[in-house]
Order: C-alpha cells, then structure tokens, then sequence
C-alpha cells in the first residue's frame, strides 16, 4: 500500500476528518497519514486503543517512535500519559495497550536500523524560555534528523528552514501555512528544499516537528 509516498510533494492531512479504520487488533483503530508497505510498513498513523485493548506482544525490527495525544498508553515499561514523547529504537520490543483507553501520533519504520537509544521525555518538561513568543523543546537529535516540540503564542509566527524535509503535526491550536489553517490533528509534510513559514491561531499552538529525514525514506525490509 501507498499513501502519500512521494515526498517531494507537498502533503496537508486534516486527520481529525478521517473516518477511523479497524486495524488486526480489536479495540485498535487507526488514521493513516502516510505509508509504503503492507501491515509490515514505513508509515506515520493517528491510532486509537479503546479501554481496556492491547496488542500482543512484538519486537520493533524498524524502530518505533510516538507521542501520547490523549489518555495514558501502557506497556510494560510504565504507563505514558498525554504529552509524553518516546523512541523505541530498532530490536526493541513489548505488548502495548491502554486499560483507560488512549490516543497516539506513531511513526514505524523509520529509525537508523544501528539505533538502539530507548528514552521518554516529558515534552512540556523539556520547553525552553519563550522567544519572540515562541518556547521550544529539542526532543530529538542524529545525524539523520531533529524532532522538536514548539508552543506558540497566539498569533506568533514560526519559521523553519532546515534541510531534508519538515513534517508537523499540530497538537493543539492552530497555524496557518500557506493560506491554509491546520487545525488540532492536521499533519503536514514538506519536501526538501521548503521552507515552513506559519501564524499562530487565536488560542496559540503546540507543534511537534521533525526535519532532515525524508531523504532517507524507504520502504521496510521485511
């Protein structure tokens, strides 16, 4: 399967206006945003645990990198509230679910396959000093990219311009980009060369973000 897989496009999707997908596990529902490969993939979803809904254990062989929108995900490794960002590197494994149910944004596949750094952070915690209305959280940093968590000022503008790709996703609030607002949940993704240029809404934002990494997108090797 391939949904919005070239990544020289640039690509909006509004995810809370999809319609929820059953994935192989009941209770588990998902929104794709964008993917290459079958149920083994390189892909970026919105998934849904109803209460009390797990999957059965698994190893991660590509990596598995998510943050926790809405209610407490849990594994053996603890319980993740909301706000909580986490990289399970390649190799690494566990049985996930949610006994009060829960909301993640989950990257598969997308990892150095020589990774193997498994850390959580807290991404409130990790926000520096406001600047220009704008506090930023460095959540993330390789050779390969840099992931970040912004909050924004109402009516701040935001400005990104590194290289090898942006990819956002708005948690909260709003921005507007190219004439375009994006609202809670809406996911963007621009290709290299592109700069992002964005306004806050009214009620301010929150941003999760990640550049560098597009060029090396590929699909899994199962």
């Amino acid at each position: 399967m391939d949904l919005n897989a070239d990544f020289k496009q640039r690509v909006v999707v509004h995810s809370d206006q999809l319609d929820w997908v059953a994935s192989p596990m009941p209770g588990v529902d998902r929104r794709m945003l964008d993917r290459i490969g079958g149920e083994v993939a390189r892909a970026t979803t919105i998934v849904r645990y109803a209460p009390n809904s797990k999957f059965s254990a698994h190893t991660h062989t590509g990596g598995e990198e998510f943050i926790v929108l809405e209610g407490v995900f849990q594994d053996e490794h603890g319980d993740f509230p909301a706000g909580t960002y986490v990289r399970n590197p390649p190799t690494s494994s566990h049985t996930p679910g949610s006994d009060a149910g829960c909301t993640i944004f989950v990257k598969l596949w997308q990892f150095d396959m020589d990774d193997r750094t498994q850390f959580r952070k807290a991404m409130d915690e990790e926000l520096g000093e406001k600047s220009d209305g704008v506090a930023t959280a460095l959540l993330h940093k390789d050779a390969r990219e840099t992931v970040t968590c912004s909050e924004l000022d109402a009516g701040a503008a935001f400005v990104n311009s590194d290289a090898g790709g942006i990819e956002l996703l708005v948690i909260s609030g709003s921005i507007t980009e190219s004439g375009e607002e994006l609202e809670k949940g809406a996911w963007l993704r621009l290709p290299e060369g592109q700069m992002l240029t964005a306004q806050a809404g009214k009620d301010g934002a929150k941003l999760w973000i990640k550049t560098g990494h597009l060029p090396y997108a590929k699909p899994p090797v199962v």
